[in-house]
Order: structure tokens, then sequence, then C-alpha cells
């Protein structure tokens, strides 16, 4: 229906969104900026080669694959542990 909203409208781009800025680095702007376009552009050319049923899981691999080796996201400040 149009102009109808329902409370799961969100979901996923919110989704998307927090990817996009643990993928940058939380606490950094830049780093979510570039966490954004990286999703977008993972996207599309998962789209472009692969199923597009499937885009949303190529993102959220990426995310794991970057969590894995970088924790603190691509700009991220690494932690200090204080002592």
């Amino acid at each position: 229906y149009y102009g109808v909203v329902v409370f799961s409208d969100g979901f996923v781009p919110g989704v998307k969104a927090f990817t996009a800025a643990v993928l940058g680095g939380i606490g950094s702007l830049p780093g979510a900026v570039l966490g954004g376009l990286l999703i977008g552009f993972i996207e599309s050319m998962w789209s472009a080669y692969f199923s597009i049923d499937y885009k949303d899981v190529a993102a959220f691999s990426i995310l794991a694959i970057v969590l894995i080796f970088l924790p603190s996201g691509i700009l991220g400040r690494p932690e200090v542990e204080k002592v």
C-alpha cells in the first residue's frame, strides 16, 4: 500500500548504517563515510556478478572479515591498554 508506514521499514537500512559505522571505525566520521561507500560498492559489484538476492550477505560477510582482522575498523583508533 502507498502511504503506509510499518515498524520494520527501517530495519535493513539501520543495520547497514550500523555496519558502515563499525566497518569504518566507531568514533570516526570519515571512517563511517568510507564504510558506507565501501558497502555500496560491494553491493553493486556483487549484484553485477552474482544473484542480487545475496547482496546483503556479501556486505555482512565483508564486515565479519574486517572485524576479525581489524577489530577497531578501517580508520578506527587501536585500543591502548592502560596498566
